[in-house]
């Protein structure tokens, strides 16, 4: 038997929880001595303790997980809830991150405000190409929106080209269109170069028009970082007196496994009133 500090210890919670928990009647030690009212604690006790954190930290309420244990819900039932747990707690530490990353994105924007070097800009007429892509829609343009659709995107793509034995003969190029769905929604498109005959099946083969005038930039790191270079080529289209003719594409020149190390080049088309 172990007094409720040793307990406490061994059970990793604190002896405060253990006696509100006792309070509730979810774990009552397994002897109380009745001349001094001290709690004691059996090693088998452990078990219960052990499920009753689990499921608190579910979000259940204490009343809900002290009707779980009295249904004797089995050691797999449990297992199954926690790894839905698990799951659902990856997904909020991914969103948060992904988050994070844009917001410092947006500060350094701010940072940058009247700082950005603007002298890479660079006026160019782009052929057409010739890509293979595969569609889908994203929620609207702003990059939390878009990163969670082009990812799987781009690797579904490889995935099919691989199966059909398409070889990429160039590099990859993202681009974007307002979606006929509207209400904000966007076309996203994650293509890459490629020589093959034009089709539609596992994925579409297309001629991607030319764009007599681009305003160019490259930015260097991952494409969730982006933002402060995007809006410093939007802000020399506007000092130059350029007008935006829509979308930029994203050239993904340098693709390392260091997401960091990027270098994708951004062609906004632009117009000259």
């Amino acid at each position: 038997m172990f007094t409720i500090g040793d307990f406490a210890r061994h059970g990793r919670v604190s002896v405060r929880m253990l006696r509100h928990y006792d309070a509730t009647g979810l774990l009552p030690p397994a002897h109380v001595d009745p001349a001094t009212g001290y709690r004691y604690y059996s090693a088998a006790q452990l078990a219960r303790l052990n499920r009753v954190i689990a499921l608190k930290d579910l979000g259940l309420t204490l009343q809900q997980v002290r009707q779980i244990l009295d249904e004797r819900v089995t050691t797999e039932e449990l297992r199954a809830m926690l790894r839905l747990r698990r799951a659902e707690l990856e997904d909020a530490m991914a969103a948060a991150a992904a988050r994070l990353v844009q917001v410092e994105a947006r500060l350094r924007s701010i940072e940058s405000e009247g700082h950005m070097p603007t002298n890479d800009v660079v006026i160019k007429g782009i052929p057409a190409i010739r890509v293979a892509e595969l569609t889908a829609t994203a929620a609207s343009f702003e990059p939390e929106a878009i990163s969670p659709v082009i990812g799987p995107l781009y690797d579904e793509l490889f995935r099919r080209l691989d199966a059909a034995g398409v070889t990429p003969t160039g590099p990859g190029v993202a681009y974007y269109e307002d979606s006929p769905e509207g209400g904000g929604r966007i076309s996203v498109h994650a293509g890459v170069q490629v020589a093959a005959p034009l089709q539609d099946g596992a994925f579409r083969v297309l001629d991607l028009p030319p764009v007599d005038q681009a305003a160019t930039i490259v930015h260097r790191g991952s494409i969730d970082t982006m933002l402060p270079t995007a809006q410093a080529l939007a802000v020399w289209i506007d000092e130059n007196g350029y007008r935006s003719a829509g979308y930029a594409r994203e050239i993904n020149l340098e693709c390392p496994d260091d997401r960091d190390a990027w270098v994708t080049e951004l062609q906004a088309p632009v117009t000259k009133p």
